[in-house]
């Protein structure tokens, strides 16, 4: 067996025609660009990108396969130089069941599959071209629809305020919407972690994914995990997500979520962060509140006798996080040591040292072991790293 690091959620800006996909997504995020920063830059073993349902995007797939840029895995999967795609899909639900809307995440072993799922969705869907669109569907018929087509289901960032399975706080348990049989994993999001959510019971049955969830080009990796499996592949990975035949998610890396921009309850008028329970702004009034996700997930939990094994969730700053650390830094440090993996794991800080300065180096060391001093955010703000 081998250790694999993936982040299996990452958007499409633009196709290489210049059409959006996902329209808060930057200009910049290409397939191919993300395919060659994920490889050359980010040192990523496998990402799924989650907008492959877009006409355009399975044109450029396909047009890559016949120059001979992308490779079909025998396994499933497409193999870009050292990093393999899985084609995704992240689709919204909004019905009269579920309160949502909800986003979830689809994957498929081949080009060809995905482009079956997406001529099916294209019946339930205004616009097939754009990201997280509206399927006009309940939960379990989409469901049924992936499982058939060999797909795996993830529902995503579960927790976030918008847009989420649990973030509104209507739902007390996800069988109000899905199958529980059909779900494959469980994408915990930036405000949450493993030690947060430990005390949810229905969550237990699931191995739990930490992703980057990127816009941009230089979120990729900002959260991921890590696999042991045999090969980069979707059959591997399905067996991981399932703990079969010794593969497995055996760590997590992600923002402290104190860093999230959904972490703690805030007033969504005046951005005062509140206590749990507040329901009326004590600073400006306001009854619109942004209840957090610590507050969330609070609500959800319950006392129980835990015992199935999680991998440890390691918290981690991504290098352009840390202060101090801008472009040519980021260059310097590329050049001399390859990936931002092989920073962010197996670089010394004394090696550091060699090649930026003592400050940024300690920096570094700290942002990876997740011993930074933070910020909390809330309310669509970001926290913050405090470096005196």
């Amino acid at each position: 067996m081998k250790e694999f690091y993936a982040d299996l959620h990452i958007h499409i800006g633009r196709t290489y025609k210049g059409r959006a996909v996902k329209i808060t997504g930057s200009k910049t995020l290409t397939l191919a660009r993300i395919l060659e920063m994920a490889s050359a830059r980010k040192g990523l073993d496998m990402i799924g990108i989650i907008d492959c349902h877009s006409p355009e995007v399975i044109e450029e797939m396909m047009d890559m396969i016949e120059r001979g840029e992308l490779k079909e895995l025998k396994e499933g999967g497409l193999r870009f130089q050292d990093t393999t795609l899985i084609p995704g899909s992240e689709i919204e639900i909004y019905d009269q069941y579920c309160h949502g809307p909800i986003h979830v995440l689809a994957y498929f072993p081949t080009l060809k599959l995905m482009k079956h799922f997406s001529t099916w969705m294209s019946q339930y869907m205004k616009n097939i071209h754009l990201s997280s669109q509206r399927i006009y569907c309940d939960g379990r018929t989409l469901q049924q629809r992936v499982h058939e087509l060999g797909g795996l289901f993830i529902p995503a960032h579960v927790f976030t305020p918008f847009k989420s399975l649990f973030g509104k706080g209507v739902l007390r348990s996800l069988t109000e919407v899905f199958d529980p049989q059909l779900i494959d994993a469980i994408e915990l999001g930036l405000s949450s972690d493993t030690d947060m959510v430990s005390h949810i019971k229905e969550l237990q049955a699931y191995t739990f994914v930490s992703n980057s969830d990127a816009h941009s080009l230089g979120k990729l990796a900002r959260e991921y995990q890590k696999l042991r499996l045999e090969e980069a592949n979707f059959t591997e990975l399905k067996m991981a997500l399932h703990e079969q035949q010794g593969r497995a998610v055996i760590a997590n890396y992600g923002l402290n979520p104190l860093l999230g921009k959904y972490h703690q309850t805030v007033c969504a008028k005046c951005g005062e962060q509140l206590s749990n329970e507040i329901t009326v702004c004590t600073v400006c009034g306001s009854t619109q509140i942004i209840k957090g996700v610590a507050t969330r997930i609070h609500e959800l939990s319950e006392d129980f006798l835990k015992e199935r094994y999680r991998p440890p969730y390691i918290h981690q700053v991504p290098l352009d996080f840390i202060p101090g650390i801008g472009p040519k830094m980021m260059e310097r440090l590329i050049e001399a040591f390859g990936t931002e993996m092989d920073i962010l794991h197996n670089v010394t800080i004394e090696e550091l040292e060699r090649i930026v300065p003592h400050k940024i180096a300690h920096l570094i060391d700290l942002a990876r072991t997740g011993q930074l001093a933070i910020e909390v955010g809330g309310g669509g703000v970001y926290g913050k790293i405090q470096t005196d």
